[in-house]
């Protein structure tokens, strides 16, 4: 049975899109999307203890891969082009401390990633014994917790600090790299 977006617990909702002529509020509307999906891929261990990898699994497994598969390694390229070079060009040793652990993070983040998609690639592909459920959460709790606190950190420090460094030419020119990057119409 096909589920429907809003009535399946293993559904998403998307977000109002925000645009490429505002980078930063595209940032912020990724890391949106991104806790939807860490949320969905929570709801996901609790219904593969009740359901196991039936098809609303199988197809929320899908979405998740796709898009920490897609979105999210270009997220991640976007800061690292866009925003940490920037923050780390000022001197201040305090926001440069909080940029490397960004970096850190985007390395544990790919790392983490490789075993979640392991077990989601399984659940895709309807190869999930019940006995395994519960001995994925723990390791899907630290990936989400992972983004979690990296979320808090650019939202709390690199955003605010980086956002008064950009011109309004430079944000333009950030945004069409970004949505070039993508293979989407850049902003005018």
């Amino acid at each position: 049975m096909k589920s429907t977006m809003t009535s399946s617990p293993l559904s998403f909702h998307s977000s109002p899109a925000a645009g490429f002529d505002e980078p930063f509020e595209m940032l912020l509307a990724c890391h949106e999307r991104v806790q939807r999906m860490l949320a969905l891929l929570l709801r996901l261990a609790e219904h593969l203890v009740a359901h196991g990898a039936d098809e609303q699994a199988r197809q929320a497994a899908r979405d998740v891969m796709r898009y920490f598969d897609q979105a999210g390694p270009a997220h991640h390229e976007d800061e690292e082009r866009h925003v940490f070079p920037l923050l780390l060009a000022q001197g201040d040793a305090g926001i440069a401390a909080v940029v490397h652990r960004l970096q850190r993070d985007h390395e544990a983040m790919t790392v983490q990633w490789q075993a979640v998609r392991a077990d989601l690639a399984e659940i895709e592909a309807g190869r999930w014994p019940l006995a395994q459920a519960a001995g994925v959460l723990p390791r899907w709790q630290a990936y989400a917790a992972l983004y979690a606190g990296h979320i808090e950190a650019e939202e709390g420090r690199a955003y605010p600090a980086a956002r008064p460094l950009l011109p309004a030419p430079a944000l333009r020119s950030m945004g069409q790299e970004m949505a070039q990057r993508r293979g989407v119409p850049p902003p005018r």
